[in-house]
């Protein structure tokens, strides 16, 4: 068995630290390492402060061809992002998903849309396109976007130039817009009670001025027949 220099060994724990932080599972880790088990949990609780999850991962290609998954999956492996940096900038398989995944969450955070993809995904959509499942088919907007392998390519439109008819109506986006509606409502009930505490106030001031008589003179305040003389030169208080 041929022992790994240094070099490599640490090149391969900076991709699988690399990795782990874009939110890579176990499985993805054991297939594309050679670190052991015990060495990758050990990192793995290191990088994240936790223990890695368990469960299986994606297996099913059918996820992909759904509305927004496929203009996310599309956008992923074909637009400037994996394809690009593996036929073009000539990256090995693991820079390419790295850096294409780190671009990919570039977009989304600057159109301001939520990242459908996560690594663990995008590293079974290129599993799925090196099997030979998936497909880029052609769109009549010239772009290409996933499709099932040997499925028919004439006249086919994508999700982003024919959504379907609730495309993004989703709980999630209903219960957004609900807690703008009740934040809005909210700002405005504020202002309504600060403009009535503020009238409130103006209409207390010139209900004392009129009772006193005015800043500097004579006048009567309250029952029981207490008169209170307020001006200048008063300094006793008469009861009747």
């Amino acid at each position: 068995m041929l022992k790994k220099s240094l070099t490599e060994d640490a090149q391969e724990v900076f991709r699988a630290i690399a990795l782990i932080e874009l939110g890579a599972r176990m499985q993805v880790l054991e297939s594309e390492f050679t670190l052991s088990r015990d060495r990758m949990i050990r990192l793995y609780r290191e990088v994240k402060g936790v223990s890695p999850p368990k469960g299986m991962l994606p297996f099913s290609a059918d996820w992909y061809m759904t509305w927004l998954a496929n203009i996310h999956a599309s956008l992923f492996y074909n637009t400037n992002t994996y394809t690009f940096l593996k036929n073009e900038a000539g990256c090995s398989h693991l820079d390419a998903l790295t850096k294409g995944y780190r671009l990919y969450l570039e977009h989304c955070n600057h159109s301001g849309a939520e990242a459908v993809l996560d690594l663990t995904r995008a590293w079974t959509l290129v599993r799925f396109f090196d099997a030979g499942m998936l497909q880029m088919t052609p769109c009549c907007c010239t772009g290409k976007f996933v499709a099932h392998k040997h499925d028919l390519q004439n006249n086919v439109v994508c999700g982003a130039c024919q959504p379907p008819s609730r495309a993004g109506k989703t709980k999630k986006a209903a219960a957004a817009r609900q807690c703008q509606s009740r934040s809005r409502a909210g700002g405005n009930v504020e202002k309504r009670s600060a403009g009535a505490r503020g009238a409130h106030g103006t209409r207390s001031r010139s209900g004392v001025t009129a009772a006193t008589g005015g800043p500097g003179r004579t006048g009567c305040l309250g029952g029981s027949g207490a008169a209170v003389f307020r001006g200048p030169s008063a300094r006793m208080v008469r009861t009747g």
